[in-house]
């Protein structure tokens, strides 16, 4: 296998003509960004999916409504509803928060149900489940337990058994597929190190090849790794360290036929108890107790046969985490966001209504209603994400800017509308015990920010960076042609640029002047939505003219002006959300009671676009042109805003939607899992709200009877609950499930207290 890594215009005489010319003048200025090997394995990773619309500035519904939004299959549902329901009664969460240890019982079942082994073909033992349904049994797990989760997570994520499953030998697979399926081996990653975090392949967990007394090509690694979650407690490790070959053992060479030492990074197998190797452990996460640990390995011997995929694996370790994670960052931890997210709209629309204050439920006060609105509309449009974005990936798409983007706005947006959940509950939100719904999910929320790329690295450096060369109609191909210094792809490319420009610039022109009026609605989707296809095309259609303004503007400066970048993230992530809302709103038959919450999506992510368009012209960093976009460009913006938000009318609806309990309320909520009614915490609470419901009609009558001074005006107690029935306002059995109800809704307001004995630990 040869090295490819010299420059190839070092091999090939310069080139001539005026494409020549300006190829040179174009290096010379930076106009285009210029991409390290490891970019490049990051860029080629994956594909372009209709994130390249978006890049293009053509938004291409058509496309978007060709899109899968899949259902997991009649298998993958009966495993939900079967053994993850079992695994979610098994777990004793709090026991696990206070304790950081999960049970024997729970990891036998974990292991003995197959949930290690979800992404592992069923020839191997495996189940051979869907991301989707991957990502669905990850969401409900997490709920319930991060601590539990995890062992799921870790297992059916960038780990072992994926990198062996797309790049293993045979042997590889035969050994440890079935071994990882059956959890006989817990795996974990080791990527982090102290002074390699986001930085990953700045890493300098090292392995060198050697011969041994005996004659055997042999590798001794040395490394120190962090934060790897399983770490204490895994067999095995899939370590990640930069290999090196100083004797040549391996016979690579580069174009010119040289030995080449340098190998690259390069995934490695480490069973646990390896000489040299130890782990054990543990850091402490803040939030819901998790096992996370340290990783030592000192001269540490293992065979050429412990990289994944043999020899002929060596160097390719970055290929293949950027290949994975191409559509991997759109698994693990959005189902974690989501997890909470579905946990805080089932409990902040029960508890809006069971709470009361000032006689009356606090849902229906404009403070609290704006709180449940938020999370019901942000939960709508980030499930649609998760699950449209899951089905692509199904479908064989994996889309990585779309997917770092999505793993960036779910752990944004859902540790949003867990803080606004708690800011419903209040007390009962922050006292801890087994009866708090959020709060451990609430003190985890920083871990999702930090892992497969910290938020700030995420939004700021690789969205739209990658976004901008790879899924751009034509800057990786000038890019390409500038490298390999080819005037002919460059001429070509250049001009098409050209005419994509011009072409641009007038869309963007006409969708000013009509409000997007032109931008083109997809056949047959539901009337009252047409108004955002029409300002989504007119939202692309400037992000586009935007993208290709600042690469001719700004160039190789964009990598480091990250704070412009980030804004540019926050319009193309918005918008993608948005058309994800769009295509479930379809999708499930376009209901009319759940337009609420399509319709406050979309304002708001419209609104989101606009505000990141007035950052993008307020802080245009290049002469002139930026001058422009400061003085007239952004009062032109302000003037023909895209959204102003979400009405208040529109927010009272859209909490609504989750206020009753009925049809709609169970419906949106699957995502949750429901515990038994006499459960503290969640099961306590929805009986107490199926109980509120219930008697609304009851409470009704007795409203009636206290406006016509009939009866004493007072709060739903049991006192006026027996004047009413004395009255002859309500018979026996409404005041009993008045009695029932108040009671419940008593119980599910109630938290915990604990004696000195079980306070003080």
């Amino acid at each position: 296998m040869k090295q490819t890594n010299v420059d190839p215009r070092a091999v090939k005489p310069r080139a001539r003509g005026p494409s020549a010319a300006v190829m040179r003048l174009m290096r010379k200025m930076g106009v285009m960004p210029k991409i390290s090997p490891t970019e490049r394995q990051a860029l080629e990773a994956g594909h372009v999916w209709i994130d390249g619309d978006l890049f293009a500035g053509k938004a291409n519904f058509k496309s978007l409504m060709s899109q899968p939004y899949n259902k997991l299959s009649d298998r993958e549902q009966a495993f939900l509803d079967g053994p993850v329901m079992e695994l979610c009664r098994l777990i004793p969460a709090w026991e696990i928060n206070q304790t950081r240890h999960v049970s024997d019982e729970v990891l036998a079942f974990i292991k003995a149900k197959g949930f290690m082994g979800m992404l592992i073909p069923q020839e191997y033992g495996g189940l051979g489940f869907s991301w989707l349904a991957i990502s669905t049994v990850l969401q409900t797990l997490n709920q319930v337990s991060v601590g539990a989760a995890t062992f799921v997570t870790i297992a059916n994520s960038l780990s072992a058994a994926e990198l062996i499953k797309h790049y293993g030998t045979q042997a590889q697979k035969d050994f440890y597929l079935p071994r990882l399926a059956s959890g006989e081996m817990v795996p974990c990653f080791g990527l982090t190190e102290p002074k390699a975090g986001s930085d990953a392949a700045s890493m300098e967990a090292s392995g060198h090849v050697f011969r041994d007394n005996d004659g055997v090509v042999k590798i001794s690694l040395n490394f120190e790794k962090r934060y790897m979650t399983l770490g204490p407690v895994a067999d095995l490790t899939t370590l990640a360290c930069q290999l090196f070959d100083p004797g040549h053992l391996l016979g690579r060479v580069d174009e010119k036929g040289q030995p080449v030492s340098d190998i690259g990074i390069t995934c490695v197998l480490l069973h646990k108890g390896t000489p040299g190797f130890t782990s054990g452990e543990h850091h402490m996460p803040i939030g819901d107790a998790f096992y996370n640990g340290p990783l030592h390995g000192k001269e540490v011997v293992v065979s050429l046969d412990n990289i994944i995929g043999g020899v002929e694996g060596a160097g390719l370790g970055w290929r293949m985490l950027m290949e994975q994670l191409a559509g991997g960052r759109a698994i693990s931890l959005p189902a974690g966001a989501m997890a909470g997210m579905n946990l805080a709209t089932t409990a902040t629309g029960a508890y809006s209504m069971v709470r009361r204050q000032f006689n009356m439920p606090i849902g229906v006060m404009d403070g609290i209603a704006e709180k449940v609105a938020f999370i019901n509309a942000m939960t709508y449009m980030m499930e649609a994400a998760r699950v449209g974005v899951c089905s692509a990936i199904d479908d064989g798409v994996k889309p990585p800017v779309t997917s770092g983007a999505l793993k960036l706005i779910s752990t944004e947006v859902g540790a949003q509308a867990v803080i606004a959940g708690m800011d419903v509950m209040a007390g009962a939100g922050v006292m801890q015990g087994p009866s708090n719904i959020l709060g451990r999910l609430y003190t985890s929320l920083p871990v999702g920010k930090t892992v497969e790329g910290a938020s700030i690295m995420t939004r700021t450096m690789l969205t739209y960076g990658q976004g901008a060369v790879r899924c751009h109609p034509y800057a990786l191909r000038i890019v390409k042609a500038l490298e390999a210094d080819e005037p002919a792809a460059f001429r070509n490319s250049l001009l098409g640029w050209v005419g994509h420009i011009v072409l641009g610039v007038g869309r963007t022109a006409r969708l000013d002047v009509l409000r997007g009026r032109t931008g083109g609605i997809p056949a047959g989707v539901a009337p009252q939505t047409h108004t955002y296809y029409r300002r989504l095309a007119w939202a692309a259609a400037r992000f586009g003219k935007l993208t290709d303004l600042a690469l001719l503007t700004m160039g190789a400066k964009l990598k480091v002006l990250g704070m412009l970048s980030g804004r540019f993230t926050d319009a193309f992530t918005w918008m993608l959300l948005a058309e994800m809302a769009l295509l479930r709103f379809e999708r499930e038959g376009r209901r009319q009671e759940d337009l609420p919450l399509l319709a406050y999506s979309c304002e708001y992510a419209l609104q989101r676009v606009q505000e990141a368009f007035e950052g993008i012209y307020s802080n245009w960093d290049a002469p002139v042109v930026g001058f422009f976009m400061r003085a007239v460009g952004k009062q032109m913006l302000r003037l023909n805003s895209l959204s102003h938000g979400p009405s208040d009318k529109l927010t009272k609806k859209a909490a609504a939607t989750t206020q009753t309990y009925n049809e709609q309320f169970l419906r949106l909520n699957e995502g949750t899992f429901f515990p038994s009614e006499d459960k503290l915490g969640l099961g306590r609470l929805l009986k107490a709200f199926r109980l509120e419901t219930e008697s609304r009609p009851v409470i009704a009558k007795i409203v009636k009877a206290q406006k016509a001074k009939t009866l004493r005006r007072s709060d739903i107690r049991p006192a006026l609950v027996n004047d009413a029935l004395a009255g002859g306002v309500i018979d026996s059995a409404e005041a009993q499930l008045l009695h029932d109800a108040y009671q419940a809704m008593s119980d599910a307001i109630t938290v915990d207290t604990f004696e000195p004995d079980q306070y003080f630990l």
